[in-house]
Parts: structure tokens; C-alpha cells; sequence
């Protein structure tokens, strides 16, 4: 999953501030000093992490909003009218012919593999239950939903009128 940092202890000597850092990767501790406008900006770089990783096909990736050939040239895109975190999230990717494919592998996913989505300092993770071909314009699985689920896009090799489609949905706590 997504790198987890804990910043504790922070106490201000001069300019600078002498912090513990706890990474969740390996449980390491390391005492560093950082200027505050470096604890500042690590701070909001993680709370401002937006990526999608999806373990089964090695995917880890950044996301930036739209769906243009500009965006998609270089990370996965987010489909404007859905939802950022709660309800279903769109995401577009390309699968191949690009320098950036993200979604290349998608076609392998099966039921029952995870998707890790990170956006704004918060993971959810997802359990993939359906795997589908669709038409073009067919935007029912972009639609709203009650429930927590993401909904990724690609073309379809060699039918430029169809969509792959994969949908997951929030895996609950038992």
C-alpha cells in the first residue's frame, strides 16, 4: 500500500526542528533535523498524494483531473463528473500505442483483486467485481452510486466503438 509518514515530537530549536519520522514501509525511526518549510512541504505532499495502485499488475500511478490526451500523455485521469473519494470515482487511462500506458495490464485483472486509491491524504481500498466490454457511449458505470467504488476505463484492442471496464467496490472490515 501507499508509504505512510508520521511526523512526532516536533519541537522547534533556532530555525530549525528536530523531528522523529516513523515510516510505515519498513517500521524505521530516524531522527533528522528538517527546516520547518521542509516538514511544511512533506506534510503537504502527502496529504496531497492522488494515486491508484493496483497490486496484481504492479500498477502504481499518479492521477490529475480530466481525461484530455495532455493528462492522459502522462499519468491516469480523473473523469470530472464523478466523485473524488466517496460514491464511484472514474478513472481513464491509456492501454497502449503511448509513452504512458497505465491501463495496459487492466485486462488481467480477475474478481476478487485489490485497487488501492489515495486522494488528498486518505486510502481506501478495493475489491474488483466487475470485469466487462461496453459501448463507447455507455456512461451508466460513471453514474453516482450509494456505495464506495472506483470505475476504470481503457480502450478496447482493435474496437475503437468499446470500453474496458473494470469496477471495484470498497472492501468493508469484517
Amino acid at each position: 500500500m501507499f508509504s505512510n509518514k508520521a511526523y512526532l515530537n516536533i519541537d522547534i530549536i533556532g530555525n530549525e526542528k528536530n523531528s522523529n519520522i516513523i515510516s510505515n514501509d519498513n517500521l524505521e525511526i530516524s531522527n533528522q533535523n528538517f527546516s520547518e518549510e521542509q516538514i511544511l512541504n512533506q506534510v503537504k505532499e502527502e496529504e496531497n498524494i492522488w494515486k491508484i495502485e493496483i497490486p496484481r499488475i504492479n500498477l502504481n500511478a499518479n492521477i490529475q483531473e480530466g481525461t484530455s490526451q495532455e493528462v492522459l500523455n502522462l499519468d491516469v485521469g480523473h473523469f470530472t463528473q464523478t466523485s473524488l473519494f466517496d460514491g464511484n470515482i472514474g478513472l481513464a487511462a491509456h492501454n497502449r500505442g503511448y509513452n504512458v500506458n497505465y491501463f495496459a495490464k487492466i485486462k488481467e485483472l480477475e474478481t476478487g483483486d485489490e485497487i488501492y486509491y489515495s486522494y488528498n491524504g486518505n486510502t481506501r481500498e478495493y475489491i474488483v467485481k466487475t470485469r466487462d466490454i461496453i459501448k463507447e457511449t455507455d456512461w451508466s458505470y460513471l453514474e453516482q452510486t450509494e456505495d464506495n467504488r472506483i470505475t476504470l476505463i481503457t480502450c478496447v484492442e482493435d474496437m475503437p466503438e468499446y470500453r474496458r471496464c473494470i469496477q471495484a467496490v470498497e472492501k468493508k472490515e469484517e
